[in-house]
Formats: C-alpha cells, sequence, structure tokens
C-alpha cells in the first residue's frame, strides 16, 4: 500500500479546484457579480452594489455550502456501502433510505388533502417536509438496525434494503394514483432536488447532523480497510462484525438521510464519485479514500450546480438532471478506459 504522502500533489489540486469551483459557483446566476466583488464580501468589505450582497449572504453562500455538504456527503455514503457490501453498484440508498424519505413526503403533499384545506395548508409546509422525510428514513433506518443485528450475511441487508423500498415505491404509486395535479407536480418537484433553498439556520441543523455522520465514519476506517479483505478474515483478525456494519448503516443513515430529508433525492452522486476517485487515486485504503471522496463529491457538486444555474438566465434546471447527464457520461468513460472497476 502506497504511503499518504504519494498522494500529496492530487490532494492539493483537489484543494485548488474545490477553492476555485466555490468562488465560480457564488459568482454564476442570473446576476453575474464578479468574484473581486465576492471575495470582499467574503471577507467583510463592502462591494460595488449593495443588492450583490444580500444575494451572495443570503443565497449563494449557504447554496454553496449546502453543495458540498451534499456532494461530499453522499459520496462518502456511496463509498461506505459499496464497501460494505462489496459491491460496485452498492451507493447511499440501497438501504431505502431515499424510499422512506420520499414516502413521508408523499404522504405529507399527496395526503394533506385528506385533512381539509385549511389543516392541508398547515400540513405542507417547508419543515412538514424536512420532518416528513426525516420520520419516514429513520423508521426505514430502524428497520434496517434490526434486521442487520438478526441476519449474519451482509448481502441480506442489502436485499431487505432493496424490498423496503419496492414496498414504499408501491405506497407512492397508490398515492399518486388518487393525487391530484397540482399535488403531484409539487411532489415531483421535490423529486427534483434543491440545493438553494436552505436558510443559515437550516443549514447549520443539516450541518450539525452531517458531523455527526462523517466523525462515526472516521472512527471506522480501520473497520473499512479490514471488511476489503472479507467478513471471514476480518473476523480471524479480531473485528466485531455486527459492530462495525452498525456502525457504517448508521452513519451512512445520517449522511444520506439528513441529506435527502433538507435537499430532496440527488442522484448519481453517491454511486459514481467513489469510482471516479479510486480512478484518479488507484488505493483502497480508505485514510486516503475518504478525505479524497470528499473534496472530490464536493467540487463535482459546485460544478452540478454551477451549471443547473443557466448563469445570466432566470431559470435553473433540476440539479438531479445535472448530476445524471454530466456524471453518468464521465463514469463510463472512465469504466470503458480502465476495463474494470477498481475494488
Amino acid at each position: 500500500m502506497l504511503d499518504s504522502k504519494t498522494y500529496k500533489t492530487p490532494f492539493l489540486i483537489l484543494v485548488i479546484l474545490l477553492i476555485i469551483c466555490f468562488f465560480i459557483n457564488i459568482s454564476l446566476g442570473s446576476v453575474f457579480i464578479p468574484t473581486k466583488d465576492v471575495f470582499n464580501s467574503l471577507i467583510g468589505n463592502a462591494t460595488d452594489n449593495q443588492s450583490w450582497e444580500y444575494i451572495i449572504q443570503d443565497y449563494r453562500l449557504p447554496k454553496a455550502f449546502t453543495a458540498i455538504i451534499v456532494g461530499s456527503g453522499l459520496g462518502i455514503s456511496g463509498l461506505l456501502m459499496q464497501t460494505l457490501f462489496r459491491n460496485p453498484l452498492a451507493g447511499p440508498f440501497v438501504l431505502g433510505i431515499t424510499s422512506g424519505a420520499s414516502l413521508g413526503v408523499a404522504l405529507v403533499i399527496m395526503g394533506a388533502s385528506m385533512f381539509g384545506g385549511v389543516m392541508a395548508g398547515i400540513l405542507i409546509s417547508k419543515w412538514s417536509i424536512v420532518i416528513a422525510a426525516s420520520l419516514g428514513s429513520f423508521l426505514v433506518l430502524f428497520t434496517v438496525l434490526i434486521v442487520s443485528t438478526k441476519v449474519r450475511d451482509t448481502m441480506a441487508i442489502l436485499i431487505i434494503g432493496l424490498m423496503f423500498g419496492s414496498i414504499t415505491a408501491a405506497m407512492i404509486n397508490v398515492l399518486t394514483y388518487f393525487s391530484s395535479a397540482e399535488e403531484l407536480q409539487q411532489f415531483i418537484f421535490w423529486r427534483f432536488g434543491s440545493l438553494g433553498n436552505l436558510s443559515w439556520n437550516e443549514l447549520l441543523i443539516l450541518f450539525i447532523i452531517y458531523l455527526i455522520g462523517i466523525c462515526i465514519c472516521l472512527g471506522s476506517i480501520k473497520s473499512l480497510n479490514t471488511l476489503l479483505l472479507g467478513e471471514n478474515y476480518a473476523k480471524s483478525l479480531g473485528l466485531n462484525i455486527k459492530k462495525s456494519r452498525l456502525l457504517i448503516i448508521i452513519s451512512t443513515s445520517l449522511l444520506a438521510g439528513t441529506i435527502t430529508a433538507f435537499a430532496g433525492p440527488i442522484a448519481f452522486i453517491g454511486l459514481a464519485i467513489p469510482h471516479m476517485t479510486r480512478q484518479i487515486f488507484s488505493t483502497s485504503n480508505h485514510k486516503i479514500l475518504l478525505p479524497a471522496v470528499f473534496i472530490f463529491g464536493a467540487i463535482i457538486m459546485l460544478i452540478c450546480d454551477s451549471i443547473a444555474q443557466l448563469p445570466s438566465s432566470d431559470y435553473t434546471l433540476p440539479i438531479n438532471a445535472i448530476t445524471s447527464l454530466v456524471g453518468a457520461p464521465v463514469v463510463i468513460w472512465l469504466l470503458v478506459r480502465k476495463r474494470k472497476m477498481m475494488f
């Protein structure tokens, strides 16, 4: 295994790219703001236009930080799942977490009409959707955690997670069938995903839960490296498989579940970022992969958000569409070029 010093240059390049993408993301949008004014606003100096100050501080800066949290969190979640299940097609949502969140939101948006006009208006609010998504993902997580303590085979957990996804999808289809066009449109807009709807207070809550998930993940680095050798060999080395599996699932659920609750289901990032990072760093050591995925995921998310903003236009494309359109061809090209997935 190569020493971490070997990767100093790639890490330095990624950090510089992250800073550049961060400034570009804040500069671009329906109103172009010069980089000089962006920098002045960030360090507390006055800008040439007072309205630019408001746009940067209250909209673009929270959105850029949200993009960093979403990209890094989903990327790390995908890496954890691919390592746990030893499956290159595993992503952060294989446990049914997103499906649970989607069902919670569907019940609020498409089921609120059953309570009448006044109650429906109260139920369908920004925080009610976040809470419903969180509760939905938590219930699925709770069930998966119970299952994980009862079964020995890790692949059984993967299959059970996929089955939960199918059950919740069926329930959403039933709700969809009986919903009005307005309710369907609102639910579809939520499923498009969005990075620009969070205030500083909401971003703080997201960051705290995200930080807890990252800390649990960092404490599992040794377990993750050991699991790459296979569960039987990991047991022979003294690894507590059930405890390690539990911590990895909790970390993934906190990251993916909270991000889905606040930003909606974001496709592609969790599945593809770990593969793209492995192509660059050519290592399976999680001491290197975790920070690399963190930075690379943040960069890709900032780039996708910048593209979605359609600079100098009032239109904003769905972030889900951009992550898939930009990322999927890149992954296909990388896999064809390498002819195999590193794992």
